[in-house]
């Protein structure tokens, strides 16, 4: 049978294909909502901590201090407070410590896959679910401000990696008492540590972290340690949606818990 141009066999009549023409939002009928609204309060829950825990004063008490706080980096912060005792923003710098570093970890979580696919949906329906119609009647895709920063997740991990080691640095305090003897470990080590783990699991997990480790390789058996590497991200990877809500509520946990041991509301001797 002979063909034409365009692979149809000569003599069936050309067949023009069109889109469904649906104008209902949806066909379905489950909830499809329901995951949307569950992800939406979730992470306008974190929104709203995150912005009252920055304008906090109640960040450190000995050994510990809130992860949304740190490091600080100014005279203004508690002696105990500073960063490796450092305060190389001086005086000037009055505001909160908070915002000083906001942009590290908060530029990583914005710009991270996982959590594009969850705002995109929560916040803008862009689209809401599956198979639902979204109410925006141009899409331009990561190509624009302000969704072209998207493309820049890559270095977010770099700083992100800074911010952990950080917050590991504070759980190596944290094993410290008031009085800077080491070998204490209370209630707020515990949570600082269990913060720690899922802070580097999330961070390492990631899709950039994946690829730096042999994203470029062309032969695994060539580079064993760096296919080991990308042995052990990738398996972490296989649980970085878990992996992100996890350490996004251990990190709001571990700082909460410092803030009410500062003003006093936790008070006992596993503090």
């Amino acid at each position: 049978m002979t063909q034409t141009t365009a692979g149809r066999p000569t003599g069936e009549p050309a067949q023009r294909k069109q889109r469904a023409q649906i104008t209902a939002r949806t066909l379905r009928t489950d909830r499809w909502w329901l995951a949307p609204a569950i992800t939406f309060a979730a992470l306008a829950s974190f929104l709203v901590y995150g912005l009252w825990a920055i304008f906090d004063k109640s960040y450190f008490v000995e050994p510990y201090i809130a992860p949304f706080s740190s490091p600080c980096l100014a005279t203004s912060c508690p002696e105990g407070a500073r960063f490796l005792g450092l305060a190389p923003f001086g005086d000037w710098w009055t505001l909160p410590p908070g915002i000083l570093i906001l942009g590290l970890p908060a530029g990583f979580r914005l710009t991270c896959y996982y959590y594009r696919k969850g705002y995109y949906r929560a916040f803008w329906l862009s689209p809401p679910a599956c198979a639902v119609a979204e109410p925006h009647k141009k899409y331009t895709g990561e190509t624009r401000l302000p969704l072209i920063i998207q493309n820049i997740h890559r270095y977010f991990f770099y700083g992100a990696v800074l911010i952990a080691l950080v917050l590991t640095w504070d759980a190596v305090l944290a094993l410290r008492d008031e009085h800077g003897a080491w070998g204490h470990f209370g209630l707020g080590t515990l949570i600082l540590w269990i913060n720690v783990v899922l802070i580097w699991s999330y961070t390492l997990s990631c899709h950039s972290c994946r690829h730096i480790t042999a994203g470029r390789l062309n032969h695994f058996s060539k580079h064993p340690l760096r296919y080991k590497m990308w042995t052990f991200v990738s398996k972490l990877n296989r649980r970085h949606m878990l992996l992100a809500w996890l350490s996004m509520y251990s990190v709001m946990l571990a700082d909460l818990y410092v803030r009410l041991v500062a003003k006093g509301i936790i008070n006992f001797p596993l503090a």
